[in-house]
């Protein structure tokens, strides 16, 4: 059995990445409400 954890980066950045939060109304919803608390990193990857 194979360890269930493989992460790749290319794969987290496009999932989670600022350019695919900023694809959808909902990620820029999120990033909208990050900079309104002042958060100073909108992304966390």
């Amino acid at each position: 059995m194979r360890t269930t954890f493989n992460p790749h980066n290319k794969h987290i950045k496009r999932k989670q990445g600022f350019r695919a939060k900023m694809k959808t109304s909902g990620g820029r919803n999120v990033l909208s409400r990050r900079r309104a608390y002042g958060r100073r990193k909108l992304i966390t990857v």
